[in-house]
């Protein structure tokens, strides 16, 4: 399997993710309620972690056409990108979920963040590469 196709496989499988952890929220989330109220923040950060498996899906998704569009040649710096992007979607979901348990764990978005500009800014290195 193609570097790309593991961004693509993976991008789709993380969408549903999303989808699924949607719905379980909304078996909950119908009660005003739930979960601290409408603006708590724990309910916010649940609500981020579910738009973060659709956000970061989109991000693997449109690095894996990128890299069939140009295409990316298969250097240390387009794995690196892939990789870095792959962690930053798992990482980011896991500590949205992490801070609405214990609201001292938001500390912890600084790691996604990093593996999310880090992948984007070796993709952009990448095509850059592949034009030239």
């Amino acid at each position: 399997m193609a570097l790309a196709d593991v961004n693509l496989v993976f991008a789709w499988w993380w969408m549903t993710c999303g989808a699924l952890s949607g719905a379980a929220a909304g078996l909950v989330f119908h009660r005003e309620d739930a979960c601290g109220g409408y603006a708590s923040w724990r309910r916010r950060l649940m609500r981020l972690g579910h738009v973060a498996f659709f956000g970061t899906g989109l991000l693997n998704l449109g690095f894996a056409l990128t890299a069939r569009a140009v295409p990316l040649p298969l250097t240390t710096i387009t794995s690196l990108a892939s990789l870095a992007l792959l962690a930053g979607a798992v990482v980011m979901p896991v500590t949205c979920y992490l801070a609405a348990w214990r609201a001292s764990w938001r500390l912890l978005f600084v790691v996604p963040v990093v593996f999310l500009v880090a992948g984007l800014a070796l993709s952009a290195v990448s095509a850059m590469q592949s034009r030239s």
